[in-house]
């Protein structure tokens, strides 16, 4: 079972900047598509951006596409969101996840495998 691992995240200012990674060592995640979601408070969970094993990227979510760039370092076996000028409304737990046909979706039922979450907060 292929279980994701994640790390970033934390508190910062409006205006302020992360990134997120994720990644498993010890395997690859060539093969795989890799989303990232995120999670609001009392809210479902989204589809912010996806990266297939071609490396197109594709971006969901209308209030943050211009802030975020997702990445792939096959080197490091790891996928980045770089999160910038953020705004009280990012604010949630993101996750990455895994599809294991290689093709990216909008919504949690096209992946199969999941990393823990990671806790971003934007506030003065």
């Amino acid at each position: 079972q292929l279980q994701l691992l994640q790390s970033g995240g934390g508190l910062v200012q409006p205006g302020g900047s992360l990134r997120l990674s994720c990644t498993y060592p010890g395997y690859t995640l060539d093969y795989y598509a890799i989303g990232w979601f995120r999670q609001a408070p009392g809210k479902e969970r989204e589809g912010v951006s996806c990266i297939n094993t071609s490396g197109r990227s594709t971006n969901y979510v209308d209030s943050i596409k211009g802030r975020i760039t997702i990445s792939r370092d096959h080197s490091k076996n790891t996928v980045y969101l770089q999160l910038n000028s953020l705004k009280p409304e990012d604010t949630g737990t993101y996750y990455c996840a895994a599809a294991r046909y290689g093709t990216c979706s909008e919504t949690v039922s096209g992946y199969d495998y999941w990393a823990q979450g990671t806790q971003v907060t934007v506030a003065s």
